[in-house]
């Protein structure tokens, strides 16, 4: 299989300090010095240089962070090899604790706030939770802190859990609307065959799109203190750039890897023809069954085709049985389908508060709420 046929000229690689939003998943075998049993504190350090550096530009960035097991077992003096269900709970609940007084540390030295996000399978998948996950993510990035997020190791079964945290990172990459996730791996990329037993496998700087010879050639798990391998980033890199967001893999053990990037280093980019938005909108549009139905009265109806999110006072009628984060189509009064979002109220609250204004809803509830039925950025609009 030749590889130009689904990669593009390195010429039209992107550079890192062109993006937004940037998710860095870094793996176990990164932070962890296993014979020793602690953290590579040296190594850590220059990485969150390369974050402030992106951050102090006015980039949003998220951290997805392995460690907390292979920190754990240290502790606990658990032997090397496979660990039982139990004992990586275990394991987990006692290495989480280490792990994100480090990157507070850390990031704290650059002026930077750490926030701990632990989620789980359900948390990405399951659109009620999944909204709460997004908004939490997306208040800390207002407030210019850097979530640093990890698989709740320490509840998570074998049937509900990623096992891996190259699709985690893919998911909340997506999730939190990020156009870049860099993979920091203990290899520079994707190669034409597995480099260790390959000598003639030759690196892949780009690949324009995700075919089953692009699959194939992925190899196994690299280690044990990683659950992943290329198989799982390639996994990672179809659900990102399904997203709307690019995906780079580049060998992270060396100094300043964020860094080294920018500069040149050698990496495997996965381009997606999209962005996070109008990818989410595509999914919205296309993919989802509508539970029911909000009626907007005239003024509310310039304003979601002027791109504002629907606010409560606008809806003048609620239809169906639907739960906070299922997909609803907004109509006008005269039955016309205006578009389709995600909205942020089960029924019964939203009958409750249609037509009041939003600083009303705390009071109509009893509870605070979101400010907007269906935000513009969960909405997607009739004809575009």
């Amino acid at each position: 299989m030749s590889a130009t046929a689904e990669t593009s000229a390195t010429a039209g690689v992107p550079t890192i300090d062109r993006f937004r939003r940037v998710v860095v998943k870094v793996g176990s075998s990164l932070l962890v010095d296993r014979a020793r049993g602690r953290l590579k504190h040296a190594w850590l350090a220059a990485l969150a240089e390369d974050i402030a550096e992106l951050h102090g530009r006015g980039a949003d960035v998220l951290v997805v962070s392995s460690g907390a097991i292979a920190l754990g077992r240290t502790v606990l003096g658990l032997p090397s090899g496979p660990l039982k269900l139990e004992e990586s709970q275990a394991a987990a609940a006692v290495g989480q604790i280490a792990l994100s007084r480090t990157w507070a540390e850390v990031l704290a030295h650059h002026g930077i706030t750490a926030g701990q996000i632990l989620v789980t399978l359900a948390d990405t998948e399951e659109r009620r939770r999944y909204l709460n996950a997004r908004a939490t993510t997306a208040r800390l990035l207002e407030m210019r802190a850097v979530p640093v997020i990890n698989e709740n190791d320490t509840v998570a079964t074998s049937e509900i859990r990623y096992g891996d945290n190259d699709r985690l990172a893919a998911r909340v990459a997506t999730m939190a609307g990020a156009d870049l996730l860099v993979l920091l791996s203990d290899i520079d990329g994707l190669y034409t065959a597995p480099p260790g037993s390959d000598p003639d496998a030759k690196l892949i700087p780009v690949v324009a799109r995700i075919t089953r010879d692009i699959e194939a050639m992925a190899g196994g798990a690299a280690s044990e203190l990683s659950r992943g391998g290329m198989r799982t980033k390639v996994e990672a890199g179809k659900i990102a750039t399904a997203g709307g967001t690019h995906m780079v893999i580049t060998d992270g053990r060396v100094k300043n890897p964020l860094r080294a990037i920018a500069e040149g280093a050698r990496c495997t980019w996965f381009l997606t023809p999209s962005n996070p938005v109008t990818a989410r909108k595509k999914w919205i549009a296309g993919t989802l069954e509508a539970k029911g139905a909000l009626v907007v009265d005239e003024g509310a109806a310039r304003a979601l085709r002027s791109g504002a999110s629907l606010l409560p006072a606008g809806v003048r009628r609620v239809e169906g049985h639907f739960a906070r984060g299922d997909a609803v189509i907004i109509r006008d009064e005269a039955g016309g389908e205006i578009g389709r979002g995600l909205v942020a109220y089960d029924v019964e609250d939203a009958q409750r508060i249609a037509g009041r204004a939003s600083r009303d809803i705390e009071q109509i509830l009893g509870h605070p709420g979101r400010a907007e039925m269906v935000h513009r950025d969960d909405m997607t609009l009739a004809g575009g």
